[in-house]
């Protein structure tokens, strides 16, 4: 049966670029990605069936591609750290693609000997790759799958195009983006705002409502006790900037201690079960190399070949070190620094491998901390300069310390993103008769193809935009969120000027959120992932209400769905929906950075004045809650 074929590889390449944009575009503007293994799978299966002689196999490659590709955008996590400082200005892109290559492709050499352990050796519920089984299972079948599949793609296009257009209309300034207020509270103040985003309830629809609460409850401790609290007697009558400048100051400081807890915590509980993992991979290849005849579908890529690349793969790295460094104040520092960070690659990488992987197939790539794991890196990077080099003895050098330690970060970041994909990929083969050693080339591809595509999309948002934080950013800057967070941890652990306080207050509440949703637990109650909420402290809410608003929109539709007669078909398409409000917006936003970039306006697209902004205002919500009802109406008729 045709498997990694010629076309499955140009396929999974095109669907990479679609996928790559959009998932950095979102990334940068709310700080969460989307897993695009579903999505690619019903468009592959929708274009191969055209072409006549598409196997489920090929269109697993396919889907194992884009989706390789779609997750390794989520480097955009700590790389625009690199703008925010202020040390690059754009994104090399030689440099870039190379830092997204290398981490990439030792996330998948990493995570090729947990296999056994974490995927056929494991009961491991694997959310996703579980579901894009079913959908190339069921999409494969002739008759009502061939029906269900083109049903699918039809809903995806359709969603996109409404989102897309909701996006236009807020360019041409027929619909506002945002609605915000802001009240004095006693002697300080607080407020309320949300974007009018299609792609952000998207989200919420697909983190579920455990989620969707967790960041409802940051939001309140923010907004009803933090703001409040810390801007009692600030200056000022402009209450807009004391509200957002407390918030940017104290707040998200905060946010981050309660985000570093919670990671920790979620570290530590599935410790055991990664050591376990760890010690039947081992077992599994002395078995292999005893000369133990394995079936096709149970053949990986030889290890020894695997820690060859492994190996192989740090000499570009060190290189890319050594150029990073070169001609500036760390030079001195050149070899005793390339040599302790190669080392911590090499071992955070198998740690980090084993810890994304179980991750994902215990709650899914999607709702993996993934963020944490970042931030523990950092820390983990800024520590060991501390302790070879000391801290710098000027700014520039502590600046480029800071920069350092981000582009160290980056790397080991790759390993980690793309292995909290792998597994779940390498499951979605096992379900359907995959060839693991097949689908592991087909991952390596992947990562080449969103390494060559994600430093233009960088550069093009970063050009039109901006991000927030970054010397000279503008209004519309996106958030970047982690990135901001990420540098801001660097600069701290480095510079020795950590707001400590506020990073022990955060980890206070994120203390007692852990004890809350432990106990949610054993009463079996709706969770609080601690992740969430710190998620939830830290984002603006402009970024996370209606995040929320789209967890409950989801839960209702699951709830409907459960009714039906066929319930898991109906919730695949609620996802596909979802999905393509993502989608719709997030390459909107990518084509629209491309005109703001090429007319140097900020409002290119604009066909009216501040005076319409009351119709834009009602006229505008209106629309977007009436298109709201009428998608999700769409999408209940497609899926019966």
């Amino acid at each position: 049966m045709r498997e990694l074929t010629l076309r499955s590889v140009i396929l999974g390449g095109l669907l990479t670029l679609l996928f790559t944009a959009a998932n950095v575009y979102l990334g940068l503007k709310v700080g969460l990605t989307f897993a695009t293994s579903i999505p690619a799978a019903v468009i592959s299966m929708a274009i191969l069936r055209l072409l006549r002689g598409g196997t489920i196999l090929e269109n697993n490659i396919v889907q194992t591609i884009a989706s390789a590709a779609g997750t390794l955008s989520a480097i955009i996590f700590v790389l625009p750290g690199l703008v925010i400082l202020g040390y690059w200005q754009g994104f090399p892109f030689v440099t870039t693609a190379a830092v997204c290559a290398t981490g990439g492709i030792l996330g998948v050499m990493f995570s090729v000997p947990l296999r056994r352990a974490l995927v056929t050796g494991s009961d491991l519920p694997y959310p996703e790759g579980m579901a894009a089984a079913e959908v190339l299972r069921i999409g494969s079948a002739e008759g009502s799958g061939a029906a269900e599949n083109q049903q699918g793609l039809r809903t995806i296009i359709v969603t996109s195009l409404a989102s897309a257009g909701i996006s236009l209309l807020i360019a041409m300034k027929l619909m506002v983006g945002e609605i915000a207020k802001y009240i004095r509270v006693g002697a300080g103040a607080t407020g309320a705002a949300t974007s009018l985003s299609y792609a952000l309830l998207g989200v919420g629809h697909l983190v579920g409502l455990s989620v969707g609460m967790a960041m409802l409850t940051g939001i309140v401790i923010t907004w009803l006790g933090l703001v409040p609290y810390f801007s009692q007697g600030v200056a000022g009558d402009d209450v807009v900037a004391i509200a957002n400048g407390v918030f940017r100051a104290k707040a998200r400081f905060i946010g981050a201690g309660t985000i570093g807890v919670a990671a920790i915590w979620t570290l530590l509980k599935i410790i055991g079960p990664i050591i376990s993992g760890i010690r039947s991979a081992l077992a599994a290849n002395a078995a292999r190399g005893s000369g133990e005849t394995l079936p096709l579908a149970e053949r990986d890529l030889p290890i020894k070949q695997v820690a060859l690349v492994i190996l192989a793969t740090m000499i570009p790295i060190a290189f890319l070190l050594w150029q990073f460094i070169a001609g500036g104040p760390l030079a001195v520092h050149s070899g005793v620094l390339i040599a302790t960070t190669v080392v911590y690659i090499l071992l955070a990488g198998v740690v980090i491998a084993s810890v994304c992987g179980y991750m994902a197939g215990l709650i899914g790539a999607s709702n993996s901390p993934i963020s944490g794991v970042g931030i523990l890196a950092v820390v983990g990077v800024s520590l060991m300069m501390l302790a070879f080099i000391g801290r710098g003895s000027d700014v520039t050098t502590t600046e480029a310390m800071v920069a350092y330690a981000l582009f160290a970060t980056a790397i080991v970041f790759g390993i980690a993103t793309i292995s909290n994909d792998n597994l779940q990929d390498l499951k979605t083969g096992q379900v359907v008769g995959a060839t693991p050693w097949r689908q592991q080339v087909a991952l390596v591809i992947g990562v080449g193809f969103g390494s060559l595509a994600i430093p233009g999309v960088l550069d093009l948002l970063n050009n039109a935009f901006g991000f927030a934080g970054a010397p000279g950013a503008r209004e519309q800057a996106l958030a970047a969120p982690q990135a901001l967070l990420i540098s801001a941890l660097a600069k701290g652990v480095l510079g020795g000027d950590l707001e400590w306080p506020l990073l022990g207050l955060g980890a206070v509440i994120g203390v007692v959120i852990i004890a809350i949703d432990e106990l949610l637990g054993r009463a079996r109650k709706l969770r609080l992932p601690p992740l969430g909420v710190g998620m939830g402290v830290y984002l603006p809410m402009s970024l996370t209400l209606l995040i929320v608003v789209g967890s409950v929109i989801g839960t209702r539709y699951d709830a409907w769905a459960e009714r039906q007669p066929d319930p898991e078909t109906a919730k695949r398409f609620g996802v596909l929906a979802a999905t393509g409000l993502i989608v719709g917006e997030s390459l909107f936003g990518v084509a629209f950075a491309g005109i703001v970039a090429a007319t140097g306006k900020d409002a290119p697209l604009a066909v009216v004045g501040a005076g319409f902004e009351p119709i834009a205002l009602w006229g505008g919500l209106a629309m977007f809650a009436g298109l709201v009802w009428w998608i999700y109406r769409l999408t209940r008729r497609a899926s019966r």
